[in-house]
């Protein structure tokens, strides 16, 4: 454990969307190795349960309420984290929502909230921390897609367009900035076991069965295996790695699935 603490002794992470799911595990991971951690979300007392968990353990957590989806906000996380933590090192765009529905179906709104809270909050979340970035001995951004950005899923147009966006975010930046040595990455994760498939999902127990049909390994992820992935792309020992899209998904994106009868609506994913 002592090994693990040293290595990310006095770095800072932001992780968005880490009050619950993939980022809160993200940020429990990170605290464990050493790493400081600003936990950023729009509901502030999921935030503090996760940041008193981390500080129980001795770890450092500051907790940033906000929406992503508001303009300034992604500037006011970055001075935030400066005044109160002093450096930024590794930034984890986690931070999402989706909205599963026929394509006729989907609002103006439905398509300003996917657009500013999935690549606009993300954008100007890496432009406000680029110059604390540079300043980092190992800066490193992973930005959150998911296995829908690869694949089509009826329902998921507006969602599948948004991730699809990052993954060629992702791509560009880690040209664009490799020379001043900032990598960048993705994880495209499959299906999950967190709380945002409550927001699409009427029947969540149908829902995860049809999804774990169609994923090889033949269940749901956990939050921790992601975390996992996310927390060595962004330490030091990766450092060789950069502009990679890399599936955690139980093989999701390989699979076959048998066509559904006509007339049935698909899960989201």
């Amino acid at each position: 454990m002592n090994g693990a603490h040293e290595q990310g002794q006095g770095r800072v992470a932001i992780v968005t969307g880490g009050g619950t799911g993939i980022g809160a595990a993200t940020a429990r991971l990170f605290a464990a190795q050493g790493t400081g951690v600003a936990l950023v979300g729009r509901r502030r007392e999921l935030l503090e349960e996760v940041a008193a968990e981390i500080t129980a353990q001795g770890g450092k957590a500051l907790c940033i309420a906000v929406d992503l989806g508001e303009a300034g906000a992604a500037r006011q996380v970055v001075e935030t984290v400066l005044a109160e933590m002093g450096r930024i090192d590794a930034l984890v765009n986690n931070a999402a929502t989706i909205r599963v529905k026929p394509f006729e179906e989907f609002t103006a709104d439905d398509f300003e909230t996917h657009v500013a809270v999935n690549m606009r909050a993300i954008f100007f979340t890496i432009q406000a921390a680029l110059p604390a970035l540079r300043r980092s001995p190992a800066p490193a951004i992973v930005n959150i897609s998911s296995s829908v950005g690869s694949m089509i899923r009826i329902g998921n147009s507006l969602y599948g367009m948004t991730k699809a966006g990052i993954e060629y975010l992702t791509r560009s930046l880690a040209a664009e900035f490799g020379p001043a040595g900032i990598r960048v990455n993705a994880i495209a994760p499959g299906p999950v076991d967190t709380p945002i498939h409550k927001t699409w999902a009427d029947d969540l127990e149908a829902a995860y069965r049809q999804l774990a049909f169609e994923v090889p390994l033949g269940r749901m992820g956990r939050a921790e295996e992601v975390a996992w992935w996310i927390v060595q792309l962004c330490e030091p020992h990766g450092a060789w790695v950069t502009g990679q899209i890399i599936h955690v998904d139980g093989g999701q994106t390989l699979s076959v699935v048998p066509p559904r009868p006509a007339g049935e609506w698909p899960a989201g994913g």
